[in-house]
């Protein structure tokens, strides 16, 4: 008996989720609040049990098989509360061959210290962590599918008109909405509001564990990290911001205080940093080694740094920023689906840049440029073939997506695709 919710819009890691309950005895789903964790989990458990309620909590405390000995799967949700419950599911997955016993999920993961401290066995082979993050446009309803990587990939993407065009409204207002569940069907003129309520519950209550932070503090360095958005800025060009930002008693002092609430932000699950790619390029020693920071859903930067959708309109650099966060947000989220990986790559002597590098779980690749306008296409294929000009492993693909225009197309010249993104699915 699933406990599916009649309103539950079906997600990308649905097959993931039945894959892994076919072959471990439990999973662990982890991912921002709000990004939809229990709800997926419950359309694939018989019972359930949230942790976050106060009775439930303690009767775990006293005895762990009042929740453990149910119908399965079980879902135990924000297990993170009750952190002995992890050891106890992997005692119970050796008990049995049974597979797909139990799904954990958390959104918090347990600080270091507590780890070891509560946890005494990693699980592996018995518990198998997933990774869940915010909605798609594909996802919500707003890509039509019409471009598919994988035909991409494999050299069969049709070229076409779109079926829906996608304007800058429509583009800014999926930024500014972001891809929270909740936030899919609120009226235009509020969906700011979630997001920039998730940030004042961070600040009010999730920063804090056995150890109390600074409220303001910490504001500063999500401005920070926001304004920083999709760039590769160190933790000292984030401490040098705050400080310029702030010029007074309340800035942040020291580097230690910058890695502390960086580290509560990454156990939050809010922080996707998109590392470096590999690669056997023309002098390796040139290639960049810095992440591209990303906050783990872009409607947080727009929250963060107050951003409607007419001031997007009328900053088209910062439009640009956060339209090139969107895209890799559900570049992200396709790449996971594909059991695949997204990076980014620079050479730090010319400064050549390729936004988004694709790796499939064979070892190809295809170089992503990321372009607002159709105006723009000319120079980003023009970046790309320096890319590929330079390296001795070719991509698979090379692909342009922009966000305004509604063409389908493979250059004849260079086979480099053009995509827009509201028609970019797996």
């Amino acid at each position: 008996m699933s406990l599916r919710k009649k309103e539950y819009i079906n997600r990308l890691i649905d097959k993931k989720v039945e894959d892994y309950l076919s072959v471990f005895g439990a999973i662990s789903i982890e991912g921002p609040k709000w990004c939809g964790k229990t709800w997926t989990s419950l359309n694939h458990a018989n019972s359930a049990f949230s942790l976050d309620d106060d009775e439930l909590k303690q009767k775990a405390m006293l005895s762990l098989d009042y929740i453990l000995d149910n119908d399965m799967p079980i879902l135990i949700d924000e297990w993170n509360l009750v952190p002995n419950i992890w050891d106890a599911v992997r005692r119970k997955c050796d008990e049995t061959t049974k597979k797909g016993n139990y799904i954990l999920t958390c959104s918090t993961k347990l600080p270091d210290e507590k780890q070891k401290e509560k946890i005494h066995h990693s699980g592996a082979g018995r518990i198998v962590k997933i990774k869940m993050y915010t909605m798609s446009l594909y996802e919500s309803g707003d890509s039509t599918g019409e471009t598919s990587i994988m035909d991409m990939y494999n050299g069969v993407q049709k070229n076409g008109k779109s079926s829906k065009k996608c304007s800058l409204s429509d583009l800014a207002n999926y930024i500014i909405r972001g891809g929270w569940p909740s936030n899919i069907t609120t009226p235009e003129n509020k969906i700011g509001l979630i997001p920039k309520g998730y940030i004042e519950t961070i600040l009010d209550s999730d920063i804090h564990d056995e150890k109390k932070r600074d409220k303001e503090k910490m504001r500063m360095l999500l401005n920070s990290l926001a304004r920083n958005e999709g760039s590769t800025a160190s933790n000292s060009t984030i401490l040098k911001d705050i400080q310029e930002y702030e010029d007074n008693d309340d800035t942040v002092q020291s580097r230690i205080t910058v890695n502390d609430y960086l580290d509560v932000l990454n156990r939050l699950n809010l922080i996707e940093n998109q590392i470096s790619y590999s690669i056997n390029y023309r002098s390796p020693k040139r290639v960049g080694k810095s992440p591209k920071r990303h906050l783990t859903d872009p409607s947080l930067a727009c929250a963060c740094l107050n951003l409607t959708k007419d001031k997007l309109i009328n900053d088209l650099r910062t439009f640009g920023f956060l339209f090139e966060a969107l895209v890799e947000r559900d570049l992200r989220i396709y790449m996971d689906y594909l059991n695949g990986s997204l990076y980014h790559f620079r050479d730090n002597v010319t400064g050549l840049e390729v936004d988004s590098i694709l790796e499939f779980p064979g070892g190809d690749f295809g170089a992503i440029e990321i372009k607002l306008g159709f105006n723009q296409v000319e120079d980003a294929k023009k970046t790309l073939l320096s890319f590929y000009n330079n390296i001795e492993k070719k991509p698979k693909f090379m692909c342009v997506i922009i966000g305004y225009g509604d063409i389908i197309a493979k250059d004849p010249e260079t086979g480099i695709y053009i995509v827009p993104i509201n028609t970019l699915k797996p």
